[in-house]
């Protein structure tokens, strides 16, 4: 197996004037800098760099003069829409659409060989997991050789990385995001067996990269992604072994780890492995009050292990010699979740906490992802349903969490993906009318905001979706518009209700 190409990122290359430039604040956003393109050589810049004054006037002329920054993200004003939701969504892929991507020397983006459609706003690449949902749109528009580009696009980077990055960037490439890539695959049907064979490969490769470090792992150790409790059973956690700020966010973690009063490196790790969990941040990776208290390294997650037994699974059924030894992973992964994930007395699957040896407690929105891969058996099923009827079922879908802490993944937050995920867990199990029930409350809330703005968002407040414009708040960025993922869950549950 070829070993993954070593990418430097931003931070690395540029060093010095990398952390001057990010800690000063002079760009508005953090991932501003690192997406830009030097102008001439490296060593050219930095040997300039060494001479340049201390100011920020200064430095703001340097960086402008000697690096070709992203354009601008013009922020579009709220109209009166001029035509219904789904023609709007309809029309939205030709704008997020983008060809091949060469790349440019020194620059953190990296190559894409196929025509691929991004999220929207600051998010200017292709991410992994936002795919999977934005593909469910295109396929129902008929947008098959999109859809197809993005497979291929994360094939390559299965082949050349060892994984599917968080996007595709250098500095997201020491994580992942929530492993979808089978079911990619899979909501493009049959292929040719080259093509068949290949993205199997490339599952197998994948599933590798989520293992590394299993082999000699004993009870209630960890390494890497992978984590062995008292009793040998095997569950993942998400990691990232860089211990250091992230490149996009880097004055926002330098500024985490300073109030948290832990080493630095396990803060900034644990950051890096909220932003590979999709959920950054959430009160799931929470030990207190607030972002310093992160301890995602810390947590098996429920969501994380349903989709490695789908991926695991999936291969099982991919039917070559492999198909066996696959098919009593998914086993063993199934009775491990079932034994340690489920929550009997509360009637729902939660996270894990490594430290603790015992479940986390909190119900969320993540509780459904074991029904979507098939882990739960009926009687969990009807019990998951019961409760995310009680609990998880707001006025505009399908709750986050249960916690207000201005993360932008817990309450009044609802997500597009997780809304899906649901939907498609509770009617997999029969639960058909409660499924409709939070298809139906999101179109409502969707269609609200839209109606009021002619525009789609990243996120939306599903507690008021009546009031104001309904767009979710918190986090590191303002609320996106575009925006991949809602549009692409919004028309599938829309053309399937």
């Amino acid at each position: 197996m070829p070993k993954p190409r070593i990418e430097p990122t931003p931070a690395e290359l540029y060093g010095p004037l990398f952390a001057r430039v990010q800690e000063r604040g002079i760009l508005s956003d953090g991932k501003i800098f690192v997406d830009a393109v030097p102008r001439r050589p490296i060593g050219d810049i930095m040997a300039d760099f060494a001479a340049l004054p201390a100011g920020d006037a200064e430095l703001m002329r340097f960086v402008e003069a000697n690096f070709r920054l992203p354009a601008r993200v013009a922020p579009l004003e709220p109209a009166l829409p001029t035509r219904p939701l789904r023609e709007h969504i309809r029309a939205m892929w030709p704008t997020l659409a983008r060809g091949p991507q060469p790349g440019a020397p020194d620059s953190s983006a990296l190559p894409v060989g196929h025509r691929h459609v991004v999220p929207g706003g600051r998010f200017r690449e292709i991410y992994y997991w936002d795919s999977f949902f934005t593909m469910l749109g295109l396929i129902r528009d008929g947008e098959t050789a999109l859809a197809t580009g993005i497979v291929d696009t994360l094939t390559d980077l299965i082949e050349d990385h060892g994984h599917i990055p968080n996007g595709t960037r250098t500095y997201y490439l020491g994580r992942s995001q929530p492993p979808l890539f089978h079911m990619m695959v899979a909501l493009l049907g049959e292929a040719a067996p080259a093509v068949a064979a290949r993205r199997l490969a490339a599952m197998k490769r994948e599933h590798g990269w989520w293992m590394e470090g299993e082999a000699d792992l004993a009870p209630g150790a960890r390494a890497n992604r992978v984590v062995r409790l008292a009793d040998g059973s095997l569950l993942n956690r998400y990691w990232d072994p860089r211990g250091t700020p992230r490149d996009e966010s880097w004055r926002e973690d330098v500024e985490t780890a300073a109030a948290s009063g832990r080493p630095v490196a396990d803060v900034y790790r644990d950051l890096r492995a909220g932003a590979e969990s999709g959920w950054d941040f959430s009160s799931r990776w929470l030990g207190g009050a607030g972002l310093a208290s992160i301890r995602t390294t810390a947590i098996a997650p429920v969501d994380l292990n349903a989709f490695l037994y789908g991926l695991e699974s999936a291969i099982a059924a991919g039917g070559d010699a492999d198909a066996a030894p696959y098919a009593e992973r998914a086993a063993l992964r199934r009775a491990a979740m079932q034994r340690h994930l489920w929550n009997a007395a509360a009637g729902r699957f939660e996270d894990y906490d490594l430290e603790a040896g015992a479940l986390c407690g909190q119900f969320t929105a993540a509780a459904l992802a074991p029904l979507l891969a098939g882990v739960a058996t009926p009687e969990q099923a009807e019990a998951t349903a019961r409760a995310t009827a009680a609990e998880l079922l707001a006025p505009g879908g399908l709750r986050t969490t249960l916690v207000a802490s201005g993360e932008q993944w817990d309450s009044p937050n609802g997500w597009a993906p997780l809304q899906w995920i649901a939907v498609a867990g509770l009617r997999r199990y029969g639960h058909d009318a409660l499924a409709q029930d939070i298809a139906t409350r999101w179109i409502a809330a969707v269609e609200a905001a839209y109606t009021r703005t002619g525009l789609l968002f990243e996120k939306y407040d599903i507690e008021t979706p009546a009031k104001g414009h309904g767009v979710g708040q918190g986090g590191e960025y303002a609320p996106q518009i575009g925006f991949g993922w809602t549009n692409g869950v919004t028309a599938d549950l829309m053309d399937g209700a």
